[in-house]
């Protein structure tokens, strides 16, 4: 998955979870963030960050802001629709029959169903931008759709479909996802159920460049 255009600039401030002030070549200008997680550990005062500009008429800001350089040296995308993008484009080169995005199960839009053979597949993705010591952590703000999410890919498992839980790790050389029970104790939990239920837990290594997110 690639940004059609890319430009640097320097973080200033997060007034709120939508919006961010940075600087590029010395003018402020007021962007979109792509993630309503806090992003604290990544978002600080005179880190590196990549805007893109998607050009849409009538908006707000010129700018998203879709990637970050970690003090620690690594550059994450942090852009929220970016997991299901390159899932798509990845989904797209495996050996499934149907790949269907946004599919409908029970209460719940399931990211994606796939067939194969006789086999039907539902398969809900997450992005992990929350990293310590080397390991990916999810979510990094309580996420109660994400409990609900889980629920069904149990419920799905057991009438019969292969559940699979896809946690796309946004940054390089982490290959583990875990549950931030610290965060969200209720969605460690179900993380727990759904993997004594048979759900399967995918964790998808990506290598990030400014400008693309690539699954490895």
């Amino acid at each position: 998955m690639k940004y059609e255009n890319i430009t640097q600039a320097k973080f200033i401030n997060r007034p709120n979870r939508f919006i961010a002030e940075v600087d590029i070549e010395g003018h402020k200008e007021i962007v979109h963030v792509k993630n309503t997680g806090r992003c604290k550990e990544l978002l600080i005062p005179g880190c590196e960050v990549w805007l893109t500009a998607p050009g849409t008429p009538d908006r707000k800001t010129k700018y998203d802001l879709v990637a970050v350089r970690k003090d620690n040296g690594i550059l994450f995308n942090i852009d929220s629709q970016a997991p299901n993008k390159v899932v798509k484009e990845w989904l797209a080169k495996q050996d499934y029959s149907k790949v269907t995005a946004e599919y409908t199960y029970g209460n719940s839009r399931i990211d994606f169903y796939m067939e194969r053979g006789d086999e039907q597949f539902l398969m809900e993705v997450k992005g992990c931008t929350l990293e310590i010591d080397g390991m990916g952590y999810f979510p990094d703000a309580p996420t109660e759709r994400g409990v609900k999410h889980i629920r069904e890919l149990i419920k799905a498992k057991k009438e019969g479909y292969q559940s699979i839980l896809a946690f796309v790790i946004q940054m390089d050389g982490v290959t583990e996802v875990r549950a931030n029970v610290e965060t969200h104790p209720e969605f460690g939990e179900a993380l727990d159920d759904a993997k004594k239920a048979g759900v399967e837990v995918l964790f998808l290594t990506c290598h990030v460049e400014p400008d693309e997110l690539q699954i490895i």
